[in-house]
């Protein structure tokens, strides 16, 4: 989240927009100093200027987000057009799902690796015990107990009565947490509109399922979206998604940190399920707090790194004035192949340690590049993962 600007002619003013983040003052390079330690990340309007000798003008570049650890080459295509898609049922909503990405949908299942109590039925087993085909347990017979539940067979050879006790289906609390702070808010495809596919195409899994799914943002005030587990709730959700829109840039006051908006989420007194946690991990406060947040709430917690294939590899050269795009934080840099190099470096360790934390706390960790078709990620990449089945 970064912005550059240098001179150039004033009868061509050109703008170039870029992306790039604080891995530049992660590891010094440059002399950038501590403060800038944003985002990487690339708005990808680019134009070549025509320089005339001795004119000068303006042209700037906008940098932001940073990429993960790229998914194997096997299971992943990386072509850059847009996934086909399908307008809601209110005609107001962003193009989102196709009609063929909806069909393929239907057959998958939300993991839950634990087991959470619903409100209502559904298909998933609770740790209540009722009335589903699924044997739980016996227990003793006490005066009042339904007689058909007796296991006559048992008691023809133990002389004593026991209950069958059988497995109770309920319905899964979802909730997809989309990041929608400025760094999101770059790429080809745009980093922002690839959450809003995700947490749609997740949303919509769950509703097939009967499940309760809520959409949210993480933003200043940020709502959420009516909760709903049925698919005629579906147009409900894209409508909410239609309305989301990135933090503006280089404000730092409506630019909320994920600490903050995982904070807001969890004091709502939401029920305990499965939380995705959609976002670039791109935040100067650091990501830990608000996932500790999510784990404190004994949440099933996944999270989909959304990274730009722009931010694997800046092609920025010479001298810059790089411009944090979420705070206005600005440094001085000179960029050559050394400080490239570093860059990947740091950029790779930053990456590494985000895997690790979230290993170690029993959190599923999954990088999406925004370039990867979202019908891809979710029917090969999320199923392979353990997201999906």
């Amino acid at each position: 989240m970064i912005a550059t600007k240098f001179r150039e002619e004033p009868e061509d003013k050109k703008l170039l927009n870029c992306t790039i983040s604080s891995v530049w003052g992660r590891c010094g390079i440059g002399g950038v100093n501590a403060s800038c330690e944003a985002h990487i990340g690339w708005d990808s309007r680019r134009t070549e200027p025509s320089v005339d000798n001795g004119a000068t003008g303006d042209a700037a570049v906008a940098i932001s987000g940073i990429l993960g650890s790229m998914p194997d080459a096997s299971d992943l295509t990386t072509d850059p057009s847009p996934v086909p898609i399908a307008e809601a049922a209110s005609g107001q909503a962003d193009a989102l799902l196709s009609p063929a990405l909806l069909h393929r949908l239907e057959r998958l299942e939300l993991v839950s690796r634990k087991i959470f109590r619903g409100r209502m039925k559904g298909e998933r087993i609770s740790r209540r015990k009722g009335q589903s085909v699924e044997f739980a347990d016996f227990r003793n017979y006490v005066p009042g107990d339904d007689l058909r539940l007796i296991d006559w067979n048992l008691y023809a050879r133990l002389d004593q009565l026991f209950l069958k006790l059988f497995q109770e289906e309920e319905d899964l609390h979802f909730y997809a947490l989309i990041d929608t702070s400025a760094s999101m808010n770059f790429g080809t495809p745009n980093k922002l509109h690839v959450a809003k596919q995700l947490a749609a195409s997740l949303g919509y899994i769950g509703l097939c399922r009967g499940d309760r799914v809520c959409v949210q943002e993480l933003g200043p005030g940020g709502k959420s979206a009516p909760v709903v587990r049925s698919r005629a709730g579906l147009w409900k959700m894209l409508q909410y998604l239609s309305t989301l829109e990135p933090a503006p840039s280089q404000n730092p006051a409506a630019n909320t940190s994920l600490h903050d908006g995982v904070k807001e989420f969890v004091l709502r007194g939401v029920s305990r399920g499965v939380v995705v946690l959609i976002t670039d991990l791109m935040d100067k406060a650091g990501y830990e707090s608000a996932l500790r947040m999510l784990i404190g709430r004994q949440m099933d917690v996944f999270v989909l790194q959304v990274l730009s294939q722009e931010e694997m590899d800046p092609p920025l050269r010479g001298d810059r004035r790089l411009i944090d795009v979420e705070d206005g934080d600005a440094a001085e840099i000179t960029v050559n192949q050394y400080v490239i190099d570093r860059y990947h470096e740091t950029l790779q360790s930053f990456l590494h340690d985000a895997r690790q934390y979230c290993a170690k706390r029993s959190i599923m960790h999954v990088l999406v590049p925004s370039d990867t078709p979202v019908e891809t990620v979710m029917t090969k990449y999320l199923r392979s993962r353990g997201v999906v089945r």
